[in-house]
């Protein structure tokens, strides 16, 4: 890029046919182009996307939370104190008498002798010291091996608790209920998202390829399952579900059954690519030359569409995601003491508990960051899919 005096702006001397790789300073020369894998296109058009780039690393840090949720909390799934219904969020300190060191201060209570209800006030006479890697509840890290170290928490176990994030009505601890629940909630949209998939490509590739009565069989079926309304159809399998399961078993079945329903779209989108592309020099060709049916469908058709695969997997996440919040919301999804951020937000649900506590909406705000981290990661690698288009 140059500028020539008297000339009303800047000439691009770049030569023809060059992309930028991530800045304007880094331009890639055709050449390049023209021999690049087709992930290296993919990923210098994804990096020119700043806003799916941000999405990417906020989603990598939730999943990051999941998978070290134990450690990440102050406290299990399973502690509560009933004596701090309520209580408000501390503030973390980190300077004690001009030296450093962690501390929160404690509470002070009162009674309304007419409602029975607890009023809470920070008590700035009282100091609960915190401190990092504390020895805590046991837990098992990553599935491997038991570990009772957690990044922060109270240095007494035994003394006042610690509410970073408040608390709720029985007194658990907000901050690590929100951080327990990430696993749930992430791992349902991500198992989920992987079985529609699965489903989506195995019957939207065989109606694609195939055609013919089996064409027709497949898109009679997904056409049942899109005209059937979504909420009630939710609401029916959720109600149809033993109450005497437990909450294993329970999040199986959500995840079965968010699976069942959302394939279709994807179904539909395959069956079009293989309509496109099985008419291709390149699929022609392995047929001549006697490869097999299945070794053509997984080893030339899908590859050429997998990056848009990648892309609207990302996309579907937040769907099963939100989905699963609505049906814990509604008291039809998972249930207590499984803990996820839909059954975290039921407990909202009252007027007079979002008056007096505030915090417990504070799931919510999670659901926000993740699913609008996904929305933007996902249109990026959508956007990213085609890089031959830019």
């Amino acid at each position: 890029m140059t500028w020539i005096a008297g000339e009303p702006g800047p000439v691009d001397d770049r030569p023809e046919g060059t992309i930028e790789a991530g800045s304007p300073a880094e331009p890639v020369p055709e050449r390049e182009i023209a021999v690049a894998p087709q992930w290296k296109l993919v990923w210098w058009s994804f990096k020119r996307h700043r806003l799916a780039l941000a999405g990417g690393v906020v989603t990598v840090v939730i999943y990051l939370v999941a998978v070290l949720a134990g450690f990440l909390a102050p406290y299990s799934n399973s502690y509560f104190d009933s004596e701090y219904a309520y209580a408000p969020p501390q503030r973390l300190h980190v300077v004690d008498d001009g030296e450093w060191g962690l501390y929160v201060h404690g509470y002070t209570s009162e009674q309304d002798p007419e409602t029975l209800g607890l009023s809470w006030e920070i008590d700035e006479s009282q100091k609960v010291p915190v401190g990092l890697f504390v020895k805590g509840d046991e837990y098992r890290l990553l599935g491997l091996f038991t570990w009772d170290r957690h990044l922060i928490g109270p240095k007494d176990a035994a003394g006042p608790p610690m509410y970073l994030l408040g608390a709720d009505a029985l007194g658990h601890d907000m901050l690590s209920r929100i951080i327990h629940g990430t696993a749930v909630s992430m791992s349902i949209g991500l198992v989920g998202v992987v079985l529609s998939f699965l489903l989506g490509i195995t019957l939207g590739g065989m109606s694609g390829y195939f055609g013919g009565w089996i064409d027709n069989v497949i898109q009679r079926v997904i056409e049942f399952v899109v005209s059937i309304p979504t909420i009630p159809l939710w609401m029916g399998l959720m109600a149809a579900i033993p109450q005497h399961w437990g909450p294993l078993q329970r999040y199986f079945a959500l995840t079965v059954i968010l699976s069942l329903i959302s394939w279709a779209a994807l179904g539909r989108e395959v069956r079009g690519k293989f309509f496109a592309v099985r008419g291709e020099e390149f699929v022609m060709a392995a047929t001549v030359d006697g490869v097999s049916r299945p070794r053509i469908i997984f080893r030339h058709v899908l590859p050429s569409f997998t990056s848009h695969i990648v892309a609207n997997m990302s996309l579907a996440i937040p769907a099963m995601i939100l989905a699963e919040t609505a049906l814990s919301f509604i008291g039809l999804g998972l249930q207590s003491p499984t803990v996820s951020w839909g059954v975290l937000l039921e407990e909202a649900q009252s007027i007079r508990v979002i008056e007096t506590a505030p915090w417990m909406m504070l799931p919510g705000l999670a659901v926000i960051v993740a699913v609008l981290s996904l929305n933007f990661f996902g249109d990026g690698l959508r956007d990213a899919a085609d890089p031959y288009k830019h």
